[in-house]
């Protein structure tokens, strides 16, 4: 059940993440990638930590070593703390590889073609074809 409680809070938050944040932030994500894969994943992990209560129908914390359910009793408030530290430490991790990577990128070819081939179009001048024949 809380999975189906999950999927339809991370569907709607989706929703208004690619209609109404990109607009707020004013950021140019034409696959909206951020909007679905970002706030999706972070809704998710947060109500993991929620759903995951025994008192919820979620089998509590795991113990791997023992191979059975964890003997300490499950706080929800703890959890979704620990979910909130890891969605924390993915977006600083993805942030600073991301920076990285764009600077790499940027120094070797560039992340922005000139105005002129914007202009131009990026199917002639990057492809040497056009989309569409007018």
């Amino acid at each position: 059940m809380g999975a189906l409680v999950i999927g339809l809070v991370g569907g709607l938050v989706c929703l208004w993440g690619v209609n109404g944040l990109k607009r707020m932030l004013r950021v140019d994500d034409s696959l909206d990638v951020f909007g679905v894969h970002g706030v999706g994943g972070i809704v998710g992990a947060l109500l993991t930590g929620v759903f995951a209560a025994p008192e919820l129908g979620g089998q509590g914390v795991w113990d791997y070593v023992a191979n059975k359910a964890s003997s300490e009793p499950y706080s929800i408030a703890h959890q979704l703390w620990v979910q909130l530290e890891a969605v924390g430490v993915t977006i600083i991790w993805s942030a600073v590889v991301a920076y990285v990577a764009f600077k790499l990128v940027d120094m070797a070819i560039g992340l922005r073609v000139t105005e002129e081939q914007e202009r131009e179009g990026l199917d002639l001048t990057s492809h040497g074809e056009r989309a569409y024949h007018s």
